[in-house]
């Protein structure tokens, strides 16, 4: 059994649940969104949102219809969120498949991304809980702002370590902490239990966007997009960050303007990439993930052994330990 399977196992039949609940929500009588929705269950990921949320909620009690409802919500959220940067970003690929704009057109994307944004809101009402509600909503207008200040940054000339986490905390962590938060609200937790959710989903987000932009200078056709695709896009992340940070490079300097320009050549993205290895950009990157995760694990471990707790546990490990 591999290890995603061993996390899951806790919480199997309620993953379950969500799947058919949320295979129910890709339903439409128009012909073309139908075609969307097959594209997106055909590639679908690992569901580290759903399952972070199932074993946060199995943490404090049972998971009701109604934290299910939030699981859905969530998910439908992130993949509009997904269909949408992928429109932003002229994406032809998601997760080693052809992505929605590639397959069919950005209109198209655009208007199913507004379909599933749309259905994910009317989810979060069957919470019946305006606490929820209240959670996704931010995290819609979070993850647009994060978007908005990464396209930003780009063509800012300074290379800022603190605009690079406040990114992550607009987008990744924020959609990890409002998993953690809507799974704990869904059982009526108190403040301090809350809390300890939010921060639980944020540190964990942190270490999957770091592990992501890791995977981004190694060739893994796994990954499902090419080595140095975040430069390509005109993004410098936290491993070359720090490099160029460090060590005095001329020609890395110039061509990191070039990067943020969107002008750099393949050559020169790759003499990046190899600059950023050189100078100890892996290792630092990997340093502060550990640092997270080994918060993450602090906030674990307060709460009683149980099954579910390893599996939160395992998860927090997988996260930063994962090949893809």
């Amino acid at each position: 059994m591999d290890q995603l399977s061993k996390i899951k196992l806790p919480i199997q039949a309620d993953l379950d649940k969500f799947c058919t609940l949320f295979n129910q929500s890709l339903s439409s009588s128009n012909p073309l969104l139908t075609e969307v929705f097959k594209h997106i269950r055909h590639s679908e990921g690992k569901m580290m949102r759903p399952i972070i949320f199932l074993l946060m909620t199995r943490m404090y009690g049972e998971v009701k219809v109604e934290s299910l409802h939030a699981a859905v919500s969530l998910e439908l959220l992130h993949t509009a969120s997904l269909i949408h940067d992928d429109v932003v970003d002229e994406s032809d690929e998601r997760r080693g498949q052809p992505s929605v704009n590639d397959i069919f057109n950005n209109k198209v994307s655009v208007l199913s991304g507004d379909y599933l944004l749309a259905s994910s809101l009317l989810h979060s009402v069957y919470t019946n809980d305006i606490r929820i509600v209240k959670i996704i909503s931010q995290l819609g207008q979070n993850l647009s702002e994060g978007e908005l200040l990464q396209l930003s940054n780009i063509s800012n000339k300074e290379i800022n370590e603190s605009v690079y986490f406040d990114v992550i905390k607009k987008k990744t962590a924020a959609f990890f902490s409002a998993c953690t938060m809507a799974g704990a609200l869904s059982l009526k937790v108190n403040d301090k239990q809350l809390e300890v959710a939010r921060l639980l989903g944020q540190y964990i987000g942190i270490c999957f966007q770091i592990k992501d932009d890791i995977f981004d200078y190694y060739n893994n056709t796994n990954i499902g997009k090419p080595t140095g695709n975040d430069m390509i896009e005109g993004k410098l992340t936290l491993p070359a960050i720090y490099a160029l940070r460090t060590s005095v490079d001329e020609k890395a300097e110039n061509y990191a303007a070039k990067v943020k320009s969107r002008t750099a050549t393949a050559e020169e993205i790759e003499f990046l990439v190899n600059f950023t290895k050189r100078s100890g950009g892996i290792e630092y990157a990997s340093q502060v993930m550990k640092d997270y995760h080994d918060k993450a694990l602090s906030l674990i471990l307060s709460f009683p052994q149980s099954e579910v707790r390893s599996s939160l546990e395992m998860y927090a490990d997988f996260v930063v330990n994962r090949v893809k």
